[in-house]
């Protein structure tokens, strides 16, 4: 019977240990959130959401700033997963590269905009947990992170694009 004792007291402690956690989470992340949104839609409001648009349709003309600018305002902006919505200052045959863009871009934001997708802030805290036990400072991992994201979703936007329009062409032959 002592293995069913063991058990049950195991059993609870990874309950008190997951209440432990969450509760460390929403006194420490939870207000930081929260003020982060705020700022940012306070921002969008004192810019101006015209101005914020009409950015946006400037942006969506040319390729390198339709996958750098445009991907990277999306979700600083309106966070995962409104921040698709962008998609609609674009033609039908950018849209795929465009989300592709920015689905990609959800991941590496969190570094430093930790609000603009909080179901990924669990993964990223676990990567720099691990980096500042092993001793380096996170700032340089999250600017990293973040900087590589643009480069990345400026390429997977580019080849989208092309596999798009070289699709679009081949069933259009065929249709």
């Amino acid at each position: 019977m002592e293995w069913l004792q063991w058990l049950g007291e195991h059993f609870i402690g990874m309950f008190q240990a997951g209440g432990e956690t969450f509760m460390g989470m929403f006194t420490g992340i939870v207000p930081t959130l929260i003020v982060l949104l705020t700022f940012t839609y306070a921002v969008i409001k004192f810019i101006g959401e015209e101005r914020v648009n009409k950015t946006i349709r400037f942006a969506a003309k040319y390729t390198i700033l339709r996958y750098t600018v445009m991907p990277v305002l999306s979700v600083l902006l309106l966070t995962n997963p409104m921040c698709y919505t962008f998609g609609r200052f674009l033609p039908e045959r950018q849209k795929p590269a465009f989300y592709d863009s920015a689905v990609s871009f959800v991941h590496p934001v969190t570094a430093l905009f930790p609000y603009a997708n909080a179901g990924e802030l669990f993964v990223y805290l676990g990567i720099a947990n691990g980096i500042k036990e092993a001793g380096y400072p996170i700032s340089e991992l999250a600017i990293r992170y973040f900087l590589a994201g643009i480069v990345i979703i400026l390429i997977r936007g580019i080849i989208t694009e092309y596999i798009t329009k070289f699709l679009a062409n081949r069933m259009e032959v065929r249709g």
